[in-house]
């Protein structure tokens, strides 16, 4: 017996965030969903990691809330500051596109903190600002 439900899927958020943002920041950024491999080699051109930390469904069937937690890492904190403000404007500019398979309804920031990375006792922070964002998304019928 199948569901008289319509079966829905939503979009991967952290894909949709990546595609905007690979699209909108200067080449050399890394941007990915994971710290890469190496990664204190590439602080000098900034480094972007976009994780999903939670959302919930607006209305059935249709849009989702998505969490976002953005780390943006850099050689120094003015740098770190100036790309997490890139990244925090050129997801704000997404809203109302199609992005990654997904139409981007709204865009809002919900906190933008210094958090740096402390490798371990005796070095120093590496310059990372944590963002958190908040995506409206529309969901995909199956097919």
């Amino acid at each position: 017996m199948s569901s008289p439900l319509p079966v829905v899927t939503f979009p991967d958020a952290e894909h949709v965030a990546v595609t905007v943002l690979r699209a909108a920041l200067p080449g050399g950024t890394h941007i990915g969903t994971e710290w890469p491999l190496g990664w204190t080699g590439k602080l000098a051109s900034g480094v972007v990691s976009v994780t999903r930390g939670g959302g919930a469904t607006v209305q059935r069937f249709v849009t989702e809330d998505v969490t976002l937690d953005i780390d943006v890492l850099a050689a120094t904190k003015a740098d770190a500051h100036d790309l997490a403000q890139l990244v925090r404007a050129h997801l704000r500019a997404a809203e109302g596109t199609t992005a990654g398979g997904a139409q981007i309804y709204t865009v809002a920031d919900l906190s933008l903190i210094w958090l740096p990375h402390l490798p371990d006792a005796g070095t120093d922070p590496i310059p990372r600002y944590v963002l958190v964002m908040q995506m409206r998304l529309r969901a995909r019928p199956a097919t």
